[in-house]
């Protein structure tokens, strides 16, 4: 397995950070944290149409949420007021997320998961709320998951997050690591509420459990995590005198809860297979199996921990293109490869996308585009350069729909001048 280099750095600097941060005595320096984590402000000023605000929404526990929205195309700059403007759609989904960190990492407005909830925004046509919640070893079990409630509640009272069909906040929970893990815990609160949550989006969350499995064994120190790491936050988080078969680290162990019976959302549950955690996620998808929920598993052999963090390599964009058929089931996804000078044209849609990479000797370029769909608009559109080192080799066109297309969509392939129409919308 090769992994993308910048991948590589970007997770190879925080297990380097995390190492400085984490003492043997299970205190945690915080100051440092801060000053390590590149943190991004909220932006009023639409960046790739999108804008966001940050918001109090418990005074109480001084509980701030980062709010994601697309911009209207008609204001030249939002403000608070357009923040709480009336979803005037006719269904708008709202993603609550949880950022990851082990519990004691990152926050909603570190870069890489800003970016993240605008990506979001882009691919579901969303509204984003990310909640910058309490961390430990300061705030140990239930802190996250009350922080995680208190969230769900407020969104849930939001009139004008309501959707125009139903009067009503169509609500998705999604997380990566500790936040799928958060995921999880806030839904089984919402079931035992009567608050409706439509879908739960756990990107390799962060369970566990007392016994040693195979692939902790296996992957031990490997790919940037070691158990040793794993048993840290572990015990920074549980209740002091608890192991990791307790229900927040082990749901569905021997001290955990059966979700028989009960109306889970649908779970779309998303395993690296060199994530040296993965059997307690695989154990986790099969317990909701069993208890008769709605659950896919996305197994992605070959990815390591935060391939969804950048759009470098090809897993990054399978869970994009299956997070956006999860949360809007009418969306089309395709992938196209094409090699220099070639065009690709919705003749529906009347989207045009062009490259222009050049030819460097015997590096051919080409690129690749995955274009999110519906039968009416072009939602949003990966533009990835690929370079294929062959000599003299050609690279085929070739097509592959990850979804069904839509027969009035015609996609027409040609051949340019290295001219460039000035009109294109791209």
């Amino acid at each position: 397995m090769v992994v993308p280099l910048n991948t590589w750095v970007l997770i190879s600097n925080f297990k380097l950070a995390y190492n400085l941060l984490r003492r043997p005595d299970g205190t945690f320096n915080r100051h440092l944290a801060e000053f390590l984590d590149r943190k991004v402000p909220a932006n009023a000023n639409a960046v790739d149409g999108v804008f966001s605000f940050d918001v109090i929404i418990d005074r109480g526990t001084s509980l701030l949420s980062r709010i994601y929205r697309q911009a209207d195309a008609q204001e030249s700059q939002p403000n608070i007021v357009d923040l709480e403007k009336p979803i005037n759609l006719d269904v708008v989904p709202v993603i609550i997320f949880f950022h990851g960190g082990s519990f004691a990492h990152s926050s909603a407005n570190s870069a890489i998961y800003d970016t993240l909830c605008r990506r979001l925004v882009g691919l579901c046509k969303a509204v984003v709320v990310s909640v910058n919640y309490r961390r430990a070893p300061e705030n140990r079990y239930p802190c996250a998951y009350d922080d995680g409630w208190t969230a769900l509640k407020w969104v849930n009272s939001r009139a004008w997050l309501q959707s125009e069909k139903d009067s009503q906040v169509h609500i998705y929970l999604a997380g990566d690591s500790s936040g799928g893990n958060i995921v999880h815990h806030v839904a089984s609160r919402a079931v035992e509420s009567g608050i409706d949550v439509l879908g739960n989006i756990l990107l390799n969350p962060m369970f566990g459990g007392k016994e040693r499995t195979e692939s902790e064994k296996r992957l031990d120190g490997k790919y940037f995590v070691t158990v040793q790491d794993r048993d840290w936050y572990w015990r920074a988080f549980l209740p002091d005198g608890e192991d990791r078969d307790h229900p927040a680290c082990n749901p569905f162990g021997p001290k955990g809860k059966s979700l028989e019976g009960m109306k889970f959302p649908k779970s779309l549950v998303v395993v690296a297979g060199l994530d040296l955690v993965q059997d307690w996620q695989l154990a986790y998808a099969e317990g909701l199996k069993k208890a008769g929920q709605d659950v896919k598993l996305l197994y992605l052999e070959q990815a390591t921990i935060g391939f969804y963090l950048l759009p470098n390599n090809n897993h990054f964009h399978t869970v994009m293109n299956e997070i956006s058929e999860f949360v809007s089931p009418n969306c089309y996804v395709s992938t196209f490869c094409f090699i220099d000078h070639t065009l690709l044209r919705s003749a529906t849609l009347k989207v045009w996308f062009f490259k222009f990479p050049k030819h460097l000797d015997s590096v051919i370029g080409c690129r690749r585009v995955t274009v999110f769909w519906t039968e009416d608009q072009v939602l949003y559109c990966y533009d990835v350069r690929i370079t294929s080192y062959l000599d003299n080799v050609p690279i085929q066109m070739t097509q592959a729909c990850g979804r069904p297309a839509a027969p009035s969509v015609l996609f027409l392939e040609d051949t340019l001048q290295g001219t460039v129409n000035p009109n294109v919308i791209v």
